[in-house]
């Protein structure tokens, strides 16, 4: 890979209209597309994850779509690896690549690399997932708090997979999970242009509940069970899943799952633009502006 090879970045919220413009790049330039949506790796998972459908694909070749099973492990760090590799092999071939997603944290691993962390214990990972099953993500998150404050004050404190996996490496090693975080960006061999996408708010949450609407009459709620017997994996302790394994253990009616399915996912979208907001290094545009963004991206390449 050359600095003459470009890497262009589209993140945002949840039903924001990622792919629709994704594709549409990627038509326009001849290229392809890599994935980082840290639950559309499963094969297993389609309808909760907003998986693209072949129609939305297009045409245009997809990566870490379908590219796992949700009985693997596969950790960012896993990502970072997989996903360099893959880029090296498109630019083989062409000098512009499309990532997209709205998992922060496995894009910031692909713009700024992964710091050294401890190999993941696996025992001691089963023993927290049972404690987080039977004491409550809240009491973990304290513990956290006692043991590592400063990632504490750093962390989303409803992420179940962050909380664990800093409490694991704090627990495993008896040093703050924190001291392994340098935060040295990597200088990576490719340009970057990074976009991330917005529409007003009641218009994308206007999107989310019609996208939850289609996604229940797609059999969401069947999808959610034919994967019950991994439910602690993390992949389904998020937004879409969680709800409906709640409602399955009679915590509440149908109606108040919806509710809550809905209300959620505002939520989750909420988050994600704060995260994105918080990285200071993204173009914003309105998602509906396809020819600002593509002028843009143009004059991006020229500099």
């Amino acid at each position: 890979m050359n600095s003459a090879k470009t890497l262009i970045i589209i993140v945002g919220p949840t039903a924001v209209g990622k792919t629709d413009l994704c594709v549409k790049i990627a038509k326009l330039l001849d290229t392809e597309v890599v994935s980082a949506d840290s639950r559309q790796f499963y094969r297993e998972l389609a309808i909760g994850t907003a998986k693209p459908t072949t129609e939305e694909m297009d045409g245009v070749k997809h990566h870490f779509i379908d590219s796992h099973s949700i009985q693997d492990y596969y950790s960012v760090g896993d990502f970072e690896r997989d996903c360099l590799m893959v880029l090296e092999e498109i630019f083989q071939r062409k000098d512009v690549a499309i990532l997209t997603g709205g998992s922060g944290m496995f894009i910031k691993m692909i713009t700024d690399g992964i710091d050294e962390m401890p190999e993941a214990d696996l025992i001691l990972r089963q023993q927290l997932a049972e404690r987080l099953e039977n004491e409550g993500l809240e009491v973990l998150a304290n513990e956290l708090k006692n043991l590592d404050p400063t990632y504490y004050a750093q962390v989303d404190t409803q992420n179940t997979q962050r909380i664990l996996r800093a409490l694991e490496v704090c627990m495993a090693t008896g040093k703050p999970f924190s001291s392994f975080r340098k935060n040295q960006k990597v200088e990576r061999p490719f340009k970057m242009i990074k976009i991330a996408l917005e529409r007003p708010r009641e218009e994308l949450y206007a999107r989310i509940d019609q996208r939850m609407d289609i996604m229940l009459a797609n059999g969401l709620e069947a999808e959610a069970k034919a994967v019950i017997a991994f439910k602690e994996h993390y992949a389904l302790k998020t937004v879409g899943y969680r709800e409906i394994y709640e409602h399955l253990d009679g915590n509440y009616d149908r109606d108040e799952m919806i509710r809550l399915l809905k209300r959620n996912s505002r939520r989750y979208a909420k988050r994600q633009m704060t995260w994105f907001k918080n990285q200071d290094e993204f173009e914003w545009f309105d998602a509906k502006n396809e020819g600002e963004i593509l002028n843009f991206i143009q004059k991006q390449m020229e500099l």
